[in-house]
């Protein structure tokens, strides 16, 4: 796994993350890692996999329209 450094973060900025790390219970390694890769968020192959993997599971079914139901549901 790769190791990153940021220099020159402001000592406000750290307290803010070590505030945020114990709310969240975790360490302040810990935060920054989960706030980094939230942040990069998935590449295009991934969502790409996801979208197909709905597809197959979805692909040709009906949805009923929910304002209709509830249009119904509310007139009964």
């Amino acid at each position: 796994m790769a190791q990153l450094v940021i220099h020159n973060l402001g000592s406000r900025t750290v307290q803010r993350l070590k505030a945020r790390a114990r709310r969240h219970g975790r360490s302040l390694e810990a935060e920054v890692r989960l706030l980094l890769e939230q942040t990069a968020g998935a590449d295009a192959a991934d969502v790409a996999a996801l979208l197909t993997a709905w597809d197959r599971r979805l692909g040709g079914r009906r949805f009923s329209d929910i304002a209709t139901a509830m249009d119904e549901d509310r007139q009964a």
